[in-house]
Parts: C-alpha cells; sequence; structure tokens
C-alpha cells in the first residue's frame, strides 16, 4: 500500500536506497546500470563526492534566500561560468527550477521582449512536429508530442507546427542529407509568410530532438537556414537544449556544432546532474538591454528561482566537467557506444537506425527494416523494453509515438559521462538481452 500518486498506477516500482557511480541500487541489493541518466540527467552518476560535500558546506551556510530580495554567491557564480562558456551574445542568466520552467520562461520573456518594442502584434509561435518542451501547459502547447498533448488539447493555446529535421523517416531517396536539411527549414518561412511576419514571435526546436524522437540530430546546414530566416523577421530563436545540453552531445551547448547562436536557449537536466532541481535560460544581450533599459522587470517569476544549495550543486557540477576533462570522455566513450550499437544491432531486422551524438544516442526499432513499417502501438512495445531492461539491470529510456505521434518505438540512451569501457559493453550487452526478450515472436519481431 502507497500512499504516493505514482506515474504510473498500476506498477509496482523497486525503491532505490543507494547510487554507486553508475549505478543505482534497490532494497533487495540489485543494481541496475543507468543506461539513460534516468531522464538525461544523471551526468555524473549517482555518488559524487566533490559535488556533495559542496553541498553540504553550503547548506551549512545557506540553503535558499528569496531573489525578490537577495542574490547569493552560488547564483552568481555560477552565472558566470555559465556566461564564461558561452558566446558572447549570450550574457545573462536567468534561474530556474527545472526544464518546463525554463521553457516556459523563454515564451514569456520573447514575448515581453515585443511589448518592450512596442510590437504588441508579435504573438504567433512556430514550433516543429514531434517535439517536447515540458509538461506547463504554455510549452505543452508549444510542443508537437501528440500523445502528451491529447488528453489536453482543449486547454491548450494555438501554435503552428512545422514538419521536423527527421532524415531517417524524411529524406527523400534521391535527396542529400542537406538539400532535406534546407526544404526542412524553408517550412519555416513558408509557415512565417503564412502567419505574416509582423505577427511571428518565436520560432521554438530542440537542437538535438531527445524524448519525442530519440537522439536525432539536425542535418548539416539546417539551423544556420532557420537563423537566416529568424534574423530575415526579426524573429526570436528559440532553442531547447533541456535534454541535450550541458555536454550531453560533447559540446558544452548543442547548438555549437550548429554554427549559430540562438536568442534564447533552455537546459537543465544535466546542469546540476539530478543532484538538485535546477534549469536556467540563457539570455541574449538584446534581450537583456532591452528589458533593462524599458521596464527593467521581468514579469514572471517562481519562488525557488536562483536557490543557492541548487546553485552549488550545478556550480559542483559544471566545474567537475570542465575540471575532469568529461567532455573529451562523453565524445570517446559516445563513439564506442555507437560502434558497439552497430556491431551489435546495426544489422538486427528489428532496428531501423541508430543515431545520436556524443553520449547522447537513439535506435528507432521498426517491424521490417526495409519498408519501416512501425509495431503495433497496441502492443505497447516501450513498456515491454522498459520492464525487460529492469529485468536485466538496465535502466534505459523507451518511447512511443517516435514516427507520426501515435506509431513507432525507439530507445534513448544517456549514460553518465563518467562512464568507461567496461560500463559501454556492459550497457550494449544488457540492451541486447533486453530487446532479446522484449521483441519477440508475440510481437511479430525477430530476437537477435
Amino acid at each position: 500500500m502507497t500512499h504516493v500518486f505514482h506515474r504510473h498506477t498500476n506498477i509496482t516500482y523497486p525503491k532505490a536506497v543507494r547510487g554507486d557511480g553508475v549505478y543505482l541500487i534497490d532494497d533487495t541489493g540489485k543494481r541496475y546500470i543507468d543506461a539513460s541518466g534516468g531522464a538525461a540527467v544523471s551526468c555524473l552518476g549517482h555518488s559524487d563526492d566533490d559535488v556533495r560535500r559542496a553541498m553540504s558546506e553550503q547548506l551549512n551556510k545557506l540553503a535558499f534566500a528569496h531573489t525578490s530580495f537577495f542574490t547569493n554567491d552560488a547564483l552568481e557564480d555560477l552565472s558566470d561560468l555559465l556566461v564564461e562558456l558561452a558566446p558572447d551574445e549570450l550574457s545573462h542568466v536567468y534561474p530556474l527550477s527545472g526544464g518546463s520552467e525554463a521553457m516556459e520562461s523563454a515564451i514569456k520573456l520573447a514575448r515581453q521582449y515585443f511589448v518592450e518594442k512596442g510590437e504588441m502584434g508579435r504573438r504567433h509561435i512556430i514550433s516543429r512536429k514531434q517535439s517536447y518542451h515540458g509538461n506547463t501547459l504554455g510549452v505543452l502547447a508549444t510542443g508537437g508530442n501528440q500523445m502528451r498533448r491529447e488528453k489536453y488539447e482543449s486547454l491548450l493555446i494555438d501554435v503552428t507546427h512545422i514538419s521536423p529535421c527527421y532524415a531517417y523517416r524524411g529524406q527523400n531517396p534521391d535527396e542529400t542529407a542537406e538539400a532535406y536539411g534546407l526544404r526542412m527549414a524553408d517550412e519555416l518561412e513558408t509557415a512565417v509568410q503564412k502567419l505574416g511576419p509582423d505577427t511571428v514571435m518565436a520560432f521554438v526546436a530542440e537542437t538535438v530532438v531527445g524524448a519525442s524522437l530519440g537522439a536525432v540530430a539536425p542535418t548539416p546546414g539546417y539551423f544556420k537556414r532557420v537563423r537566416e530566416i529568424c534574423d530575415r523577421h526579426g524573429i526570436i530563436l528559440i532553442l531547447d537544449e533541456v535534454m541535450c545540453g550541458m555536454g550531453r552531445t560533447g559540446t558544452t551547448y548543442a547548438f555549437e556544432q550548429e554554427g549559430i547562436v540562438p536568442d534564447l536557449v533552455a537546459f537543465a537536466k544535466g546542469l546540476a546532474a539530478g543532484y538538485q532541481p535546477l534549469g536556467a535560460l540563457l539570455v541574449s544581450e538584446k534581450i537583456y538591454s532591452t528589458i533593462k533599459q524599458g521596464s527593467g522587470f521581468f514579469e514572471h517569476g517562481h519562488t525557488y528561482i536562483g536557490h543557492a544549495l541548487a546553485c552549488t550543486a550545478g556550480l559542483a557540477v559544471q566545474r567537475a566537467i570542465r575540471d575532469r576533462n568529461l567532455l573529451e570522455n562523453v565524445r570517446t566513450q559516445g563513439e564506442k557506444l555507437k560502434d558497439l550499437l552497430q556491431e551489435k544491432l546495426g544489422q538486427h531486422p528489428n532496428v531501423g537506425d541508430i543515431r545520436g551524438r556524443g553520449l547522447f544516442l537513439g535506435l528507432e526499432l521498426v517491424k521490417d527494416r526495409e519498408s519501416k513499417q512501425t509495431f503495433d502501438p497496441a502492443l505497447k512495445l516501450a513498456a515491454r523494453i522498459r520492464k525487460a531492461g529492469m529485468h536485466h539491470g538496465l535502466i534505459c529510456y523507451p518511447m512511443g509515438g517516435t514516427s507520426d505521434g501515435k506509431n513507432g518505438d525507439h530507445i534513448l540512451l544517456a549514460p553518465p559521462y563518467i562512464v568507461e569501457e567496461k560500463h559501454i559493453e556492459e550497457i550494449s550487452d544488457k540492451l541486447v538481452d533486453t530487446l532479446n526478450d522484449a521483441l519477440n515472436d508475440e510481437l511479430g519481431g525477430t530476437s537477435p
């Protein structure tokens, strides 16, 4: 009997009692290798001594002081570091408690920016199908994940959704990756013209798509064309790096690999690595200075923003990533994991695509490789994979609705940045065993 309203009311969850590096341990002593960092959160694993020590020292000094009255050293130092690691155009940090808050704040800040400029007609948001930007009503509407939106559709604001840059499903056989990406980016221009350039406020996109598509990176040139379109029409470019940022793809900010700079970028998960709830919004100088020279006040806020203990955790995590050169490990171990997955599952009849960057990888599952036919969603393949993975001591992130919001399945892998080669081998071996159990004859699949 539990009085907790768990995510799934008909599932009995094991109880996590301890963390040990890349492993979580339940109350029976069973060890689970965390191959997805929960939801791409635990980038330093579950028992980092430096982070715990920094948090303990901060707790002995100050846990919380409301940002309506005070700033604090941890908030100031973390913001300094994040700006130092960013391009010059991004000059200020708005602290938050998580990804949904960060994205909701980005949308409201974009609107206030135009209000302060006197462009009151700028109200439309353009986003992409099969995107996920959080669970508050504003960002749920902005996202294009049909499964998450369905029950709440009548409550959501109207947002225009264009196609994602999803080459596995969308690229034509006679089309280069670059040409495909430009074609997808040009859908933004079409949408802007349809709505009216002077009415569009922001374009919102995940730099590398996480939960909805499974580590889908943009094709070369896609975001450069998007940036050009936004600049031409004075539209704010908001990038969602809640899942893919903070080193997950091998660079601090995923957009670094695209050769562009957004106007606003949201991040969370890997910022404090799960040691505390923490998110942030990195803000361009043009937006900050417009607010500062105008009303001087962002009409927004949450109680726990700038929480001293949370910011201490984030600062300790980000310092650890840099001091230990963990981004190099992300790139190196990410390539090794991708190679192992290709070796062991690349020719599997039900693995259609293996993709991603750094330690942010996805496997798209299909009933037939040639036709890319998906499994029947009634089979609930993602749930079967999750259950089989837990049985084998593997935590991974399977999701359904990959191809169109209803059909399709994928597995997302996002292990901690501290993984070693032995962990990479364990993850790939256990994933093979997991698929062997989940993709059985009953599902119409073929076991490895």
